[in-house]
């Protein structure tokens, strides 16, 4: 059987440029501590939830098009791998499509057979398809 790593697509109202700049706004839709920056190529930051958090890098950015985020440490607090994200990729791919931004999510090694996937998989879709929307469309996320 293939791996499927999660992926999920939103459309926004916003120009690829503006998409970028909030997805890179961490703290304004996915979670309220977080510690770093994540703006240009090289950054690195942490998204803390106490005693889970993930350290992030930026490893890859092209303007306007597509962002990745390289998990370099993670603590799960919740599940028996607490390293389960090390070293996996949450992807931003943004484009235009009939005259709005179509931005595919992909989370590379979240795939169905790890442990975290049900949480993890639950988890994303809520803040990218409902935070994520909010913030781009309206200006105001519902980090947590």
């Amino acid at each position: 059987m293939e791996k499927k790593d999660f992926h999920l697509t939103i459309t926004v109202n916003a120009s690829p440029e503006e998409a970028i700049m909030k997805i890179n706004q961490v703290n304004l839709w996915w979670a309220k501590k977080v510690i770093g920056k994540s703006e240009v190529l090289d950054d690195k930051f942490t998204v803390d939830f106490g005693k889970t958090f993930v350290d992030f890098q930026i490893s890859e950015l092209i303007p306007n098009k597509k962002i990745v985020w390289k998990v370099i440490d993670c603590n799960l607090d919740w599940i028996k791998d607490k390293k389960e994200w090390n070293n996996t990729e949450v992807v931003f791919e943004v484009s235009t499509e009939n005259n709005n931004t179509k931005i595919d999510f992909t989370h590379i090694g979240l795939v169905p057979d790890i442990e975290c996937y049900k949480d993890c998989e639950e988890g994303w879709t809520g803040h990218v398809t409902n935070s994520l929307v909010k913030f781009i469309d309206d200006g105001k996320g519902m980090p947590e």
